[in-house]
């Protein structure tokens, strides 16, 4: 009489730890929600986190050479900037129909600082944004194509610090920017606010 062997357990190896892995679903809060956490002082590091499609997301720490083209930046805008406009820098704004409230390294908003009190500006306000990228260039290229091309604001720069350029993005629609021009050392980036011409910025003079 023959006896079948019993397979004994198998051996399968523990795969390795994945870094970046998060559990799934993420929850998606809405901008009430996180105005209401803002306003409750649930988020007391608040300046260091911007809501991003629903998402909480942390504010990169700025390395001396982004800080620099930061100041440098919001000097050429201040210099430029038309009557009737003022710079906004890394405060919030609303994008209508989006779960983000960015907070861009700088705008051109129309109107003065206290017209703003009841509520952030939104697109009707904004002629330009300026985002300064190193180490967050991928994350601010997604930003022009998935927030601020659908949301309409006219005009989108990155002053690239990897590349050594400044990207404009005009031309917004649902998909993002049909339009992008690159501008290098040696070249003026044209400043365009509320769909005027009012200057130009040398691509040296915002680089560090």
């Amino acid at each position: 009489m023959s006896t079948l062997a019993t397979p004994g357990p198998i051996v399968v190896p523990v795969e390795p730890v994945d870094s970046g892995w998060m559990p799934s679903p993420l929850y998606r809060m809405t901008v009430e929600e996180y105005e209401a956490m803002v306003a409750s002082g649930a988020l007391k590091e608040r300046k260091r986190l911007h809501l991003i499609n629903g998402l909480l997301v942390e504010k990169m720490t700025q390395k001396p050479p982004h800080a620099i083209a930061d100041e440098l930046c919001r000097d050429e805008l201040d210099r430029v900037k038309p009557a009737g406009w003022h710079v906004r820098s890394a405060k919030p704004i609303r994008l209508l129909g989006q779960a983000s409230v960015p907070e861009p390294d700088h705008c051109v908003v129309r109107g003065a600082r206290r017209d703003y009190l009841a509520g952030h500006p939104g697109p009707g306000d904004i002629a330009l944004i300026v985002e300064v990228a190193d180490s967050s260039l991928a994350d601010n290229r997604q930003y022009a194509v998935t927030m601020y091309g659908p949301a309409a604001i006219p005009v989108h720069w990155i002053v690239n610090l990897v590349d050594r350029q400044v990207e404009v993005y005009t031309d917004p629609g649902a998909a993002g920017y049909a339009t992008r021009t690159d501008y290098r050392p040696g070249q003026q980036v044209p400043v365009v606010i509320g769909g005027q011409p009012v200057g130009q910025i040398a691509v040296d003079d915002l680089l560090p």
